[in-house]
This record gives structure tokens, C-alpha cells and sequence, in this order.
């Protein structure tokens, strides 16, 4: 790959190791950006040089799109990488990098301000003849305006920020009293979240599954679809075990699925990597849920299945080449697993910063994709993830197996994790059959005596 010469990751952790790696074997130059808490991180010693971007506190530096821009122009970076949160679902970030001749690895600003609004996004996936779960397809502005739409509707209904992510904005109501009470306080906190007050209705769907679909599209129209990871195992509206492929779908559900996906990408003119994301009812019908326009936490089991690298191919899609596998040539192969161990009460799910005294991990058949080494800080300024467990198996049995005796082998202590509860997931019956919801561990209230 001759276009980048140097790349600076705007991000940390694991993430910023994770891309570190592949651009290392693709000969291309690495610029870290650290806040004064992450100067020990061990992603800033790995980057071919690093910069000091600001203090701890997330508005001060790694949101701090003018700093992130000086130091691109200083390094004389030809490229930013995202990551993941931050400033990767940014418009403004993406059109300053424009502005100032750097190559955004990602979708376009115009692509990711339309999908980062769920209401935009509900009208351009019903234009692609994408099923979207129903409910409002403009912004409620009162809360009398809302009960007349909930009362047509029918409850119960799901209260949503349009620009909202990761759970923030979202108030499940079961009737007129629990939406007039909540439906103020959605707004306020969609606004001091978001900068955008907008919210809609959406019908409840009571236990459904979370599938997602990994997409890649080139700059010249090529779009391919890399399979669907099931993402159903959440503690509040955000993941803890991914796996691929589904144990859910059957070849033809899987297909109907997948086509959707792509009708959808290629109604909004995507380009470079992305999901789509599905929630799946009880009768086994679909709706569109969101897009996330960026690299996903959980990629790692789409390229354990592939043998794809979705970082190279962001790249190379960014450096405008295009792609050279076709679909047919895409294969999946085994079964994938990840498990997000976090520093956390595994009960509470509350964050538990602290310096890592011991981290033993097992060597052998297993991938960790961790942000931190033994004697590292988990500070309580960002995400709580540690790190990724991933495992590849022949069958899911295998995987699932694997898993188990992966997190038995790792010692960790100096923080409170939740390890053991990633333990019981992978020894719950429930589980083990793939007959599991988004309301999994509400179900199966399982308690944790030690972390």
C-alpha cells in the first residue's frame, strides 16, 4: 500500500493497538495521541511516535477535534483512523480533516450525519424497502403530541433519541403516565448528550434478538456483505459476548437478512466499513435498528470466520483502491466468539478503576485484543473495557468449549471484573443452546459472588 506513509489513530486503548498492528504490517508509520492519564498506556510505546494531546478528561483531549488536527498536521499524518466512539461518528471531525487534506478512514460526513440520526436513517432504509420497526417517522415535539401518536400506536412503546447511541436516550413506556413522565427528561438528556433534542416512538419488541451485519464498500460502487455476528447478550442496551455466525438464523433467513443489508448500504451510497444493525421478533421478522458508521468493537469474530483484516481493508478503501475479492469468494469458516471483559462490579455492572497487580493470560488458541499489561491503570475517565476474548472453533460447540476453558486460565486481579459472570454465560444452558434474547441476563438474574 504506497498512498499513506504515516497514520495518526485519533483514540486509545485496544483499539489503538488493534490498528497499530496491521498498519506495522502494512509498512505504514503510526502517530498515537495520548491524554496525560494514558501516558503509560502501552499503545503510546507501540505507535511509531506519540503526542501528548491534552488532560484526561475526554473534552480536553481525544474530543478536541482542533488538537487532533494540529497534531495530524504537525506529524505531517496523510491519514486519520477513528477507531471507535469518540470522534469516529463525527460529520464535523470528517469535514475538517477535508478541509485540511486528510484522508478520514471512513464513510463520508454527508453519510455519517444522515445514518447518525435514526429518524433519517428509518426513512432511507424504508426507501430501500427495508423493513423498520414501526412507529414515527418525524420529531415529537410535546408530550400531548406524543400520547396521541402512543394511543394510535398501542403500548408498549420504546421512548428513542434520534441522534441517541449506547443505550443513552432510550425509555421503554408501558402507558400514558410512565411516557408524560419521562418524556421531558428524554429530551433534556438527548440534548446534553447529543446537541439534538430530537425523539420519536418506536414499537416494543419484548425479547428480541440483536444481529448485526458487517458490509464493506468500496469507492467504485462495490458492495459486499462479510456475514452477520449475533450480538443478543447485553447488560444496559450494550454488548458483552458477540458471536458469529448466528445460531438464530437458517440459510434462508440468513440470506433475506444479508440481502437487506446490502439493499440498505447501497440506498445511502456507503463506502468503506460499517454495520447494520437488526432486531429480530419472536416470529422471526426483522426491522432495521441503526448503522454504526465506523469500525465495531466486536470485529474481531467477523475476521476470526473470514481471515479478512477489516482494519487493511479500511485502509485501502480510504486510499481509494478498490476491492479485490468478489462476494463468492467470501467464505465463513468455523465459529466465533468474543467475550468484553470489563473492570467492573460484575452485580452493578459500575465501573472499578484500579491498576491491573496480576494479568495472567493463557497463550496458546486464543486472541486478545486487551488496551492494558500487567501493572496498568484502568482510569475512571474512560470505558471500563479491558480487552477482548476471542476464540475460533470448528463448530460452536468447539468454540463455546474453548471459551471455557480460556476464561478458567485467566488470573486478573487489582480491579473487580466480571469475568466470573462471562464464566456462568458460558456455562448457562440457555446459552450453550443459542436460545437466548436480548433479555438474557435479566432472566436468568444471574448473581455474581465474587469479581
Amino acid at each position: 500500500m504506497g498512498y499513506f506513509k504515516k497514520v495518526l489513530i485519533a483514540n486509545r486503548g485496544e483499539i489503538a493497538r488493534r490498528i497499530i498492528r496491521t498498519c506495522n504490517k502494512e509498512g505504514i508509520q503510526t502517530v498515537a495521541v495520548y491524554s496525560e492519564a494514558d501516558a503509560e498506556a502501552p499503545y503510546v510505546s507501540e505507535a511509531t511516535e506519540a503526542v501528548c494531546i491534552g488532560p484526561a478528561q475526554a473534552k480536553k483531549s481525544y474530543l478536541d477535534i482542533e488538537k487532533v488536527i494540529q497534531v495530524a498536521k504537525e506529524t505531517h499524518a496523510d491519514a486519520i483512523h477513528p477507531g471507535y466512539g469518540f470522534l469516529s461518528e463525527n460529520p464535523e471531525f470528517v469535514r475538517r480533516c477535508e478541509e485540511e487534506n486528510i484522508v478520514f478512514i471512513g464513510p463520508t460526513a454527508e453519510t455519517i450525519h444522515i445514518m447518525g440520526s435514526k429518524l433519517e436513517a428509518r426513512t432511507q432504509m424504508q426507501k430501500a424497502g427495508v423493513r423498520v420497526v414501526p412507529g414515527t417517522d418525524k420529531s415529537i415535539e410535546s408530550v400531548d403530541e406524543a400520547l396521541l401518536i402512543a394511543n394510535d400506536l398501542g403500548y408498549p412503546l420504546m421512548l428513542k433519541a434520534s441522534a441517541g447511541g449506547g443505550g443513552i436516550g432510550m425509555q421503554l413506556v408501558q402507558n400514558d403516565a410512565e411516557l408524560i413522565k419521562v418524556f421531558d427528561a428524554t429530551k433534556q438528556q438527548a440534548t446534553s448528550f447529543f446537541k439534538d433534542g430530537t425523539v420519536f416512538l418506536e414499537k416494543w419488541i419484548s425479547k428480541p434478538r440483536h444481529i448485526e451485519v458487517q458490509i464493506v464498500a468500496d469507492t467504485y460502487g462495490n458492495v459486499l456483505h462479510l456475514f452477520e455476528r449475533e450480538c443478543s447478550v447485553q447488560r444496559r442496551n450494550q454488548k458483552v459476548i458477540e458471536e458469529s455466525p448466528s445460531p438464530f438464523l437458517n440459510d434462508t433467513l440468513r440470506k433475506e437478512l444479508l440481502d437487506a443489508a446490502i439493499r440498505g448500504v447501497k440506498q445511502i451510497d456507503y463506502t468503506n466499513v460499517g454495520t447494520m444493525e437488526f432486531i429480530f421478533d419472536e416470529n422471526q421478522n426483522f426491522y432495521f435498528l441503526e448503522m454504526n458508521t465506523r469500525l465495531q468493537v466486536e470485529h474481531p469474530v467477523t475476521e476470526e470466520i473470514t481471515g479478512l483484516d477489516l482494519v487493511e481493508l479500511q485502509l485501502k478503501i480510504a486510499a481509494k483502491e478498490k476491492l479485490t475479492i468478489t462476494q463468492e469468494e467470501i467464505n465463513k469458516t468455523g465459529h466465533a466468539i468474543e467475550c468484553r471483559l470489563y473492570a467492573e462490579d460484575p452485580n452493578t455492572f459500575f465501573p472499578s478503576p484500579g491498576v491491573i497487580s496480576r494479568l495472567k493470560l493463557p497463550e496458546n488458541d486464543v486472541r486478545f485484543d486487551f488496551g492494558i499489561i500487567e501493572g496498568s491503570a484502568v482510569t475512571p475517565f474512560y470505558d471500563p473495557m479491558i480487552g477482548k476474548i476471542i476464540v475460533h472453533g470448528i463448530t460452536r460447540e468447539q468454540a463455546i468449549e474453548k471459551m471455557q476453558r480460556v476464561l478458567d486460565e485467566i488470573d486478573i486481579q487489582g480491579v473487580k471484573t466480571n469475568l466470573m459472570l462471562l464464566k456462568q454465560i458460558m456455562k448457562n444452558n440457555q446459552f450453550i443452546r443459542g436460545n437466548y434474547t436480548t433479555q438474557f441476563l435479566a432472566e436468568n438474574k444471574i448473581q455474581v459472588l465474587e469479581g
